[in-house]
């Protein structure tokens, strides 16, 4: 994997072990409540867990944000994942990083992308809705390539 240029403030660099930057971000608990749907704040293992199972089944990317590490997006399955953490959210970085997701996902051929966002997360539904993915049932939104 190499890195991505989303545009001149904006580098995906490809993951690599680095849990005591990525840890900040998964220690808002309102952030944890958005990707997971849980009442607790990740714990380096747990972090571990999932940079390992995102690594190993697709595409993991670190955000880069003006030479600073704010988030994680990945391609994994099929399905687009992305975390930025709160500080640096409203900015737009979410939405550039998921379009050069999308045009990863046409790369390797896909024809379609999900997203899994819960009904409560209201910013991420207008954000990929924005973008134009699709809702469909519970928490399912898809995009047609």
């Amino acid at each position: 994997m190499e890195r991505r240029v989303v545009d001149e403030e904006i580098i995906l660099v490809p993951y690599y072990p680095n849990y005591e930057v990525a840890l900040e971000w998964y220690q808002d608990l309102e952030l944890c409540r958005q990707v997971d749907n849980v009442d607790y704040v990740y714990s380096s293992d747990r972090l571990k867990v999932m940079y390992d199972y995102l690594s190993s089944h697709g595409d993991c990317y670190y955000i880069e944000y003006k030479n600073r590490l704010v988030g994680d997006v990945s391609l994994h399955d099929g399905k687009i994942s992305i975390v930025v953490c709160k500080e640096f959210q409203n900015r737009h970085i979410g939405r550039r990083c998921v379009q050069n997701i999308i045009e990863l996902a046409r790369e390797k051929g896909l024809t379609q992308v999900k997203a899994e966002i819960y009904s409560f997360n209201k910013q991420s539904q207008k954000m990929f809705l924005s973008i134009g993915f699709e809702h469909f049932e519970n928490d399912l939104y898809i995009l047609y390539l």
